[in-house]
């Protein structure tokens, strides 16, 4: 059994491609459950969020495994394999493990650091707990890349001064308008990225903050947390009218604003600007509204380029994260291996009392003749004996545990005495701190 991860993200591929792929919080459930009846799936987390589609599986043979994976994501895209292929990534046992450390820690964000991912990830993981489609080996895989996570950002500073999807959405709005200070923004969305969006807003002193949700209820609730107002989504044509910016950060899978929506907006406002920053994937704002005179039409993708300049201070600090990837990525080996390591022994040892116990029996008759000392002398004498026997066996494949050489004489003794291996399940524990708002 090995553990891959397959996907693709902001560094492989286009938001047009990311967003084929990206399967929404209320699709999340079926996928998972789709993903688990393939035939070389045995266990599945499923991590889908603005900015990557990754699937972590426990599979039974690799290249099988990789195709009920590549065939998922073509299936999500209504596509071929073939047309995006080249935009995956492919990794592998520790290669898998690795990568998933780094994403914990935030490594491979598009804003390095940025502390949603870790939530992402334990929410995850926790769904695909919750509908059986996990096992002991990603609940020890997942448990550890938590524990990376915090870890990287309480030893180094690659998560200070705070700086997150929806603070740099805010943040290129503003350096696109030159100041957000008496604004008004309309807001299209309520879900966590959208509450970050509004919260950083109120910092930029923004003057009237609009809030549209498919759900009304939850517009109201974020409206009332920040001081705005919420209006209905059916209202999104007259608001527009009146406001600077556009923000959207919906987990929808349809286009809310479509291009001819904007240019009967756009003549209404009689030549008044409007900026439309759209972090949303898929898409909330139809691409064809960029080339519409007077619109500013922004996405993920200028997202990425705008952060690239502003995370110098945080790129300072991705060699002491590594340096925790690297001593965690070892104490992951480690642990992997010596719960191999334990049961074996244990094995062993059973296996040799057991022949000591018959061998014994064997000779019963003679031995019922000796007195009840000489009987315990014989009991010490035979265990005395299997315990020296065993004893160097087991001190050298302790001391090799988590190594290559481990695995190697963890192997040549299973094969040479015969020995299935025995695991215990483990209960992860998975909880965070502090639960950081996830991305869309």
């Amino acid at each position: 059994m090995s553990v891959i991860v397959v996907g693709l993200n902001h560094r492989t591929a286009p938001v047009e491609m990311r967003e084929k792929v990206a399967v929404p919080a209320s699709r999340l459930t079926k996928a998972i459950h789709d993903l688990a009846s393939r035939e070389h799936l045995e266990e599945v987390v499923l991590l889908s969020t603005c900015n990557r589609t990754e699937i972590y599986a426990r599979c039974t043979k690799f290249h099988s495994a990789v195709s009920d994976a590549i065939t998922f994501f073509a299936e999500q895209a209504s596509a071929t394999p073939d047309d995006f292929s080249e935009h995956l990534y492919t990794y592998y046992d520790d290669g898998a493990v690795a990568h998933l450390f780094g994403v914990a820690a935030g490594l491979d964000s598009m804003i390095v650091g940025e502390g949603e991912i870790l939530g992402q990830v334990r929410d995850a993981f926790q769904l695909a707990e919750q509908e059986g489609a996990t096992g002991q080996s990603l609940a020890r895989l997942f448990q550890h890349a938590v524990r990376v996570g915090k870890r990287a950002r309480t030893e180094t500073a690659i998560g200070r001064s705070a700086l997150s999807v929806s603070s740099a959405a805010v943040a290129l709005a503003e350096q696109k308008m030159f100041s957000l200070r008496g604004r008004n923004v309309l807001i299209l969305g309520a879900g966590d990225v959208a509450e970050g969006m509004a919260r950083a807003l109120l910092g930029a002193g923004v003057g009237e903050v609009v809030v549209a949700n498919r759900t009304r209820a939850r517009a109201t609730e974020l409206a009332e947390r920040v001081g705005g107002r919420a209006v209905a989504l059916g209202d999104l044509s007259e608001v527009l009218e009146t406001v600077d910016v556009l923000l959207t950060a919906t987990d929808s899978t349809e286009v809310h604003v479509e291009r001819a929506d904007i240019e009967a907006v756009m003549e209404r406002r009689a030549g008044t600007a409007l900026l439309v920053v759209d972090v949303a994937v898929p898409r909330d704002v139809d691409p064809g509204a960029g080339q519409v005179h007077g619109v500013t039409l922004l996405d993920m993708d200028d997202l990425m380029a705008f952060t690239e300049s502003s995370l110098h201070a945080r790129r300072r600090e991705v060699s002491k994260v590594q340096s925790v990837i690297i001593d965690e990525l070892e104490r992951f080996q480690l642990e992997r291996t010596a719960r191999q390591v334990a049961p074996l022994i244990a094995a062993l040892h059973d296996r040799a009392e057991q022949i000591r116990l018959t061998e014994l029996a064997r000779f019963s008759a003679k031995l019922d003749a000796l007195d009840t000392d000489a009987r315990k002398v014989v009991e010490a004498l035979t265990q005395g004996i299997v315990n020296k026997l065993l004893h160097e066996p087991t001190v050298r494949i302790k001391d090799a545990a988590g190594t290559a050489r481990g695995e190697l004489f963890a192997d040549a003794l299973a094969t040479l005495f015969n020995i299935v291996e025995a695991f215990e399940p483990v209960s992860p524990e998975l909880s965070l701190e502090s639960d950081p708002a996830p991305e869309s």
